[in-house]
Protein backbone atom coordinates (compact mmCIF):
# COMPACT_ATOMS: atom_id res chain seq x y z
CA UNK A 1 0.00 0.00 0.00
CA UNK A 2 1.65 3.35 -0.83
CA UNK A 3 2.92 5.35 2.43
CA UNK A 4 0.62 8.46 2.62
CA UNK A 5 3.19 11.35 3.24
CA UNK A 6 3.04 14.28 5.09
CA UNK A 7 4.39 18.31 4.29
CA UNK A 8 7.29 19.05 6.37
CA UNK A 9 7.75 22.74 6.24
CA UNK A 10 11.29 22.31 6.81
CA UNK A 11 11.67 20.40 3.80
CA UNK A 12 12.81 17.17 5.61
CA UNK A 13 11.26 13.63 4.88
CA UNK A 14 11.83 10.79 6.86
CA UNK A 15 11.95 8.49 3.46
CA UNK A 16 14.90 10.45 1.93
CA UNK A 17 12.55 11.86 -1.01
CA UNK A 18 13.83 15.10 -2.22
CA UNK A 19 11.65 17.84 -2.81
CA UNK A 20 11.72 21.48 -3.65
CA UNK A 21 12.87 23.97 -1.00
CA UNK A 22 12.77 27.42 -1.50
CA UNK A 23 11.46 27.80 -5.17
CA UNK A 24 14.32 24.76 -6.26
CA UNK A 25 13.67 21.97 -8.72
CA UNK A 26 12.71 18.47 -7.42
CA UNK A 27 14.38 15.35 -8.66
CA UNK A 28 11.32 13.67 -7.05
CA UNK A 29 7.94 15.49 -6.28
CA UNK A 30 6.27 14.26 -2.45
CA UNK A 31 2.27 12.97 -4.03
CA UNK A 32 -0.19 14.25 -1.79
CA UNK A 33 -3.55 11.91 -1.65
CA UNK A 34 -6.71 13.76 -1.91
CA UNK A 35 -10.03 12.18 -0.95
CA UNK A 36 -13.33 13.02 -2.72
CA UNK A 37 -16.83 11.54 -4.01
CA UNK A 38 -17.30 11.79 -7.42
CA UNK A 39 -21.00 12.19 -7.29
CA UNK A 40 -20.95 15.83 -6.83
CA UNK A 41 -21.25 17.96 -9.89
CA UNK A 42 -20.07 20.36 -10.25
CA UNK A 43 -17.65 20.20 -7.49
CA UNK A 44 -16.13 16.66 -8.78
CA UNK A 45 -17.52 14.07 -10.76
CA UNK A 46 -16.00 11.69 -13.43
CA UNK A 47 -16.40 12.75 -16.90
CA UNK A 48 -18.16 9.86 -19.00
CA UNK A 49 -18.89 11.73 -21.67
CA UNK A 50 -14.71 12.50 -22.41
CA UNK A 51 -12.30 11.00 -20.63
CA UNK A 52 -13.82 8.98 -17.75
CA UNK A 53 -11.49 11.32 -15.05
CA UNK A 54 -12.79 12.37 -11.84
CA UNK A 55 -13.18 16.75 -13.00
CA UNK A 56 -15.25 19.34 -11.21
CA UNK A 57 -14.67 22.81 -9.16
CA UNK A 58 -13.07 21.20 -6.56
CA UNK A 59 -10.56 19.41 -8.86
CA UNK A 60 -9.07 22.14 -9.95
CA UNK A 61 -8.61 24.46 -6.90
CA UNK A 62 -6.77 21.29 -5.93
CA UNK A 63 -4.63 20.99 -9.00
CA UNK A 64 -3.78 24.60 -8.48
CA UNK A 65 -2.67 24.58 -4.75
CA UNK A 66 -0.97 21.46 -5.66
CA UNK A 67 1.04 23.07 -8.43
CA UNK A 68 1.66 26.52 -5.78
CA UNK A 69 3.03 24.09 -3.79
CA UNK A 70 5.27 21.54 -5.46
CA UNK A 71 3.40 18.69 -5.17
CA UNK A 72 1.87 15.50 -7.49
CA UNK A 73 -1.61 14.97 -6.63
CA UNK A 74 -3.60 11.27 -6.72
CA UNK A 75 -6.77 11.68 -5.93
CA UNK A 76 -9.07 8.66 -4.26
CA UNK A 77 -12.90 8.26 -5.04
CA UNK A 78 -14.90 7.00 -1.74
CA UNK A 79 -18.35 7.32 -0.42
CA UNK A 80 -18.87 10.59 1.43
CA UNK A 81 -19.41 8.80 5.01
CA UNK A 82 -15.91 7.49 4.27
CA UNK A 83 -14.38 10.45 4.33
CA UNK A 84 -13.31 11.64 7.56
CA UNK A 85 -12.28 8.13 8.26
CA UNK A 86 -10.20 7.72 5.98
CA UNK A 87 -8.31 11.06 7.08
CA UNK A 88 -8.31 10.09 10.93
CA UNK A 89 -6.73 6.54 9.76
CA UNK A 90 -4.12 8.45 7.62
CA UNK A 91 -5.29 6.90 4.04
CA UNK A 92 -5.17 10.31 2.91
CA UNK A 93 -3.90 13.75 3.13
CA UNK A 94 -7.11 15.81 2.72
CA UNK A 95 -10.52 16.02 1.80
CA UNK A 96 -11.85 18.07 -1.28
CA UNK A 97 -15.54 17.55 -1.45
CA UNK A 98 -18.09 20.01 -0.56
CA UNK A 99 -17.33 19.80 3.04
CA UNK A 100 -19.06 21.48 5.68
CA UNK A 101 -17.06 22.10 8.57
CA UNK A 102 -19.26 20.74 11.27
CA UNK A 103 -18.82 20.76 15.33
CA UNK A 104 -19.12 17.04 14.39
CA UNK A 105 -16.79 16.87 11.82
CA UNK A 106 -14.05 19.30 14.07
CA UNK A 107 -13.72 17.10 16.98
CA UNK A 108 -11.91 14.40 14.29
CA UNK A 109 -9.94 16.74 11.69
CA UNK A 110 -9.54 20.15 11.02
CA UNK A 111 -10.65 22.74 8.13
CA UNK A 112 -9.13 25.38 5.91
CA UNK A 113 -11.21 28.54 5.63
CA UNK A 114 -13.95 28.43 3.88
CA UNK A 115 -13.95 28.99 -0.05
CA UNK A 116 -17.58 28.28 -1.10
CA UNK A 117 -21.29 29.41 0.40
CA UNK A 118 -23.63 27.37 -0.81
CA UNK A 119 -27.69 27.24 -0.32
CA UNK A 120 -29.44 23.43 0.31
CA UNK A 121 -32.67 22.84 -1.96
CA UNK A 122 -35.71 20.13 -1.49
CA UNK A 123 -35.17 18.60 -4.98
CA UNK A 124 -38.37 16.78 -6.17
CA UNK A 125 -40.97 15.68 -8.91
CA UNK A 126 -42.56 18.97 -10.15
CA UNK A 127 -45.68 17.06 -10.52
CA UNK A 128 -45.85 16.76 -6.29
CA UNK A 129 -46.41 20.49 -6.32
CA UNK A 130 -44.49 21.15 -3.38
CA UNK A 131 -43.95 24.71 -2.16
CA UNK A 132 -42.72 24.83 1.30
CA UNK A 133 -41.13 22.26 3.90
CA UNK A 134 -44.69 21.78 5.05
CA UNK A 135 -45.46 20.45 1.99
CA UNK A 136 -43.21 17.32 3.34
CA UNK A 137 -45.03 16.30 6.48
CA UNK A 138 -45.73 12.28 5.67
CA UNK A 139 -43.62 12.15 3.41
CA UNK A 140 -39.86 10.23 2.67
CA UNK A 141 -36.71 12.86 2.45
CA UNK A 142 -33.93 11.82 1.42
CA UNK A 143 -30.14 12.50 2.46
CA UNK A 144 -26.42 11.86 1.47
CA UNK A 145 -25.14 9.77 4.07
CA UNK A 146 -22.64 11.20 6.06
CA UNK A 147 -23.61 14.75 4.97
CA UNK A 148 -24.37 18.09 6.00
CA UNK A 149 -27.82 17.48 5.32
CA UNK A 150 -28.51 14.78 7.27
CA UNK A 151 -28.52 17.26 10.65
CA UNK A 152 -30.29 19.90 8.44
CA UNK A 153 -33.35 17.00 7.78
CA UNK A 154 -33.33 16.15 11.22
CA UNK A 155 -34.01 19.53 12.18
CA UNK A 156 -36.72 19.55 9.28
CA UNK A 157 -38.39 16.44 10.69
CA UNK A 158 -38.56 17.78 14.38
CA UNK A 159 -39.94 20.99 13.27
CA UNK A 160 -43.07 19.78 10.84
CA UNK A 161 -43.46 16.23 12.38
CA UNK A 162 -44.34 12.95 9.86
CA UNK A 163 -40.88 12.95 7.85
CA UNK A 164 -39.48 9.62 7.30
CA UNK A 165 -35.34 10.40 6.60
CA UNK A 166 -33.92 7.98 4.05
CA UNK A 167 -30.15 8.12 3.58
CA UNK A 168 -28.20 6.73 0.43
CA UNK A 169 -24.37 6.72 -0.37
CA UNK A 170 -24.73 9.11 -3.70
CA UNK A 171 -26.60 12.08 -5.25
CA UNK A 172 -27.22 10.10 -7.71
CA UNK A 173 -28.82 7.37 -5.67
CA UNK A 174 -31.33 9.68 -4.34
CA UNK A 175 -31.98 11.00 -7.98
CA UNK A 176 -32.93 8.04 -9.09
CA UNK A 177 -35.57 6.84 -6.02
CA UNK A 178 -36.72 10.55 -6.78
CA UNK A 179 -37.72 9.42 -9.97
CA UNK A 180 -38.89 6.08 -9.34
CA UNK A 181 -40.81 7.70 -6.14
CA UNK A 182 -39.31 5.84 -4.17
CA UNK A 183 -38.57 8.76 -1.71
CA UNK A 184 -40.43 11.76 -2.28
CA UNK A 185 -38.14 14.73 -1.98
CA UNK A 186 -34.31 15.13 -1.21
CA UNK A 187 -32.40 17.49 0.44
CA UNK A 188 -29.62 18.48 -1.86
CA UNK A 189 -26.93 21.53 -2.43
CA UNK A 190 -28.59 23.84 -5.01
CA UNK A 191 -25.74 23.90 -7.70
CA UNK A 192 -25.54 20.27 -7.36
CA UNK A 193 -29.26 19.82 -7.39
CA UNK A 194 -29.27 22.18 -10.58
CA UNK A 195 -27.49 19.72 -12.41
CA UNK A 196 -29.57 17.12 -11.80
CA UNK A 197 -32.84 19.21 -12.75
CA UNK A 198 -31.25 20.48 -16.19
CA UNK A 199 -30.86 16.29 -17.08
CA UNK A 200 -33.89 15.23 -15.71
CA UNK A 201 -36.91 18.06 -16.45
CA UNK A 202 -39.46 16.15 -14.63
CA UNK A 203 -37.68 17.42 -11.36
CA UNK A 204 -37.75 20.76 -9.67
CA UNK A 205 -36.74 22.33 -6.37
CA UNK A 206 -37.32 25.32 -3.83
CA UNK A 207 -34.71 26.40 -1.78
CA UNK A 208 -34.50 26.04 2.21
CA UNK A 209 -33.84 29.46 4.02
CA UNK A 210 -31.53 28.87 6.62
CA UNK A 211 -29.92 31.53 9.41
CA UNK A 212 -26.63 29.99 8.75
CA UNK A 213 -25.04 29.84 5.61
CA UNK A 214 -23.09 26.43 5.14
CA UNK A 215 -19.54 26.81 3.72
CA UNK A 216 -17.62 24.58 2.21
CA UNK A 217 -13.88 24.13 3.45
CA UNK A 218 -10.96 21.16 2.75
CA UNK A 219 -10.53 19.13 5.32
CA UNK A 220 -6.91 17.77 7.09
CA UNK A 221 -5.95 15.46 9.84
CA UNK A 222 -5.53 16.96 12.80
CA UNK A 223 -2.67 18.80 13.67
CA UNK A 224 -1.58 18.87 9.46
CA UNK A 225 1.20 21.27 8.78
CA UNK A 226 -0.89 21.23 5.12
CA UNK A 227 -3.74 23.51 6.19
CA UNK A 228 -1.86 26.73 6.82
CA UNK A 229 -0.16 26.45 3.72
CA UNK A 230 -3.41 25.57 1.81
CA UNK A 231 -5.27 28.47 3.51
CA UNK A 232 -2.29 30.85 1.98
CA UNK A 233 -3.15 29.52 -1.82
CA UNK A 234 -6.78 29.64 -0.90
CA UNK A 235 -6.65 33.45 -0.03
CA UNK A 236 -3.80 33.78 -2.83
CA UNK A 237 -6.90 32.80 -5.50
CA UNK A 238 -9.33 35.20 -3.98
CA UNK A 239 -6.92 38.09 -4.15
CA UNK A 240 -6.19 37.11 -7.47
CA UNK A 241 -9.41 36.44 -8.95
CA UNK A 242 -8.69 32.83 -10.22
CA UNK A 243 -11.83 31.60 -7.71
CA UNK A 244 -14.08 33.63 -8.93
CA UNK A 245 -12.50 32.26 -12.62
CA UNK A 246 -13.49 29.00 -11.29
CA UNK A 247 -16.73 29.59 -9.78
CA UNK A 248 -17.45 31.08 -12.89
CA UNK A 249 -16.66 27.80 -15.08
CA UNK A 250 -18.27 25.33 -12.81
CA UNK A 251 -21.20 27.11 -11.42
CA UNK A 252 -22.07 29.75 -14.44
CA UNK A 253 -20.74 27.88 -16.72
CA UNK A 254 -18.45 30.31 -18.20
CA UNK A 255 -14.54 31.12 -18.90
Amino acid sequence: MKKILSFALSCVLSIGVLTACGGQADEEKVTLVMGTSADYPPYEFIDTAVSDEIIGFDIDIANYIADHLGFELEIQDMDFNGLVPALTNNRIDFVLAGMTPTPERLENVDFSDIYYVAEQTIVFNAEKGYTSLEDLEGKKLGVQLGSIQVELANEIAEEIGGIEILERNRITDLIQEIKTGRIDAAIIEDTVGKGHIEANPELTSFVIVEENEAGSAIAFPKGSELKDEFNKVLQEMVENGEMDRLIMKWFYGEE
